[in-house]
């Protein structure tokens, strides 16, 4: 449950007056200083070790531009890392606001079904060979397609009384996800071994994505709603309350929970279109920011994408230097550090939503 409403008073940034401020502009600061820590070591770490001086130096146009190293910073690193910061922001920050909007801890980007439908477009494609006739971007078009079907059926259905039903809406999302994985089941069982490897490896997530306009067109996306959802962070506070009390606040609560979903799904599939399956990243970084700063969305949101994209870069190098010169896929990394540090949270009697 939601513990107060102390932060949906109006209060003025006066860090004498108000030192929760203070705090929270020090934790920007602390974790712009591990996102660049997190940038340092994937530029630097690798099969190929690289000085932190002399990336910097490539980066900004300085080495021979034909050597190995510098090659290897610009086209594959830099890349990597700039798409691990858009995917992970927008996964934490896709869970934060999804956990906000239907107040249970456990939802998260996949629960509504957007992993379940992005896979059934992907395998589709691939058992189809659409790919081999008109192009490897339509692995990630059809991807999000399918992840914007299922957003589509779940808020339709949710609000075919003309105002979103918020329990009906995630039982609908877990049920369409049902259905989705079961369809990608059946997909994978008739497929030939080749594109059952296809099928595999995109489900469990990488960030060798080698379309540039597909890496910045993330990012900016994922910039753009952050900046979004801070036009609705006092709805986010005020719905910790339940929807009644909201409204007796003066939220519309309608209108933010349907344009925030979207939103999130929204930017959820694309990631998952661009990068594959990435699991527990919207759910685990959300949790842990709540223990660390509360519940409040003004300080949520912000961190949320930042220790989400530094989480992402970070697993991205253990997953390509951990069996070196093998890379494993970046899915099983989360999965595995997600799901411990969840145990490790839920082992703490503190209230998370």
């Amino acid at each position: 449950m939601i513990s107060n409403c102390d932060s949906l008073k109006f209060e003025t940034w006066n860090l004498k007056d108000n030192p929760k401020y203070l705090k929270w502009m020090l934790a920007v600061v602390g974790l712009l200083a591990l996102l660049f820590f997190s940038v340092a070591l994937s530029m630097t770490s690798g099969e190929l070790k690289i000085s932190l001086t002399d990336a910097v130096k490539m980066l900004f146009g300085n080495g021979d531009s034909r050597s190995i190293e510098y090659m290897l910073v610009r086209q594959v690193r830099l890349p990597r890392i700039i798409l691990g910061l858009a995917v992970g922001g927008s996964l934490s920050l896709a869970g934060v606001i999804l956990q906000g909007i239907y107040r249970n801890p456990l939802v998260e980007p996949f629960t509504l079904g957007i992993s379940g439908g992005a896979s059934l477009g992907v395998a589709i494609t691939i058992v189809f060979g659409l790919h081999l006739s008109l192009g490897s971007f339509v692995l990630p078009l059809s991807g999000f397609l399918g992840a914007f079907l299922i957003i589509f059926l779940v808020y339709t259905i949710s609000s075919r009384s003309g105002s979103i039903n918020i329990q009906r809406m995630l039982l609908t999302g877990v049920m369409v996800s049902f259905v989705a994985s079961s369809a990608m089941m059946f997909l994978m069982s008739v497929s030939t071994s080749e594109n059952l490897h296809g099928i595999i490896f995109w489900i469990m997530g990488s960030l060798d994505e080698p379309d540039t306009f597909l890496i910045w067109f993330t990012l900016i996306s994922s910039l753009v709603v952050l900046a979004l959802s801070y036009l609705f962070v006092q709805a986010l506070n005020a719905l910790r309350l339940g929807e009644e009390k909201a409204l007796h606040l003066g939220i519309n609560t309608n209108v933010a929970v349907r344009v925030l979903f979207l939103l999130a799904s929204l930017l959820a599939g694309i990631c998952v279109s661009v990068a594959g399956v990435i699991g527990f990243v919207g759910l685990i970084i959300p949790h842990l920011l709540r223990i660390i700063f509360g519940s409040d969305y003004r300080i949520l949101l912000v961190s949320s994408f930042l220790l989400g994209g530094s989480f992402l870069i970070v697993s991205d190098v253990v997953a390509r230097t951990i069996i070196a010169p093998n890379e494993l896929p970046i899915g099983v990394i989360t999965g595995i550090i997600g799901g411990v540090v969840f145990i490790l949270m839920m082992s703490r009697k503190k209230t998370l939503v």
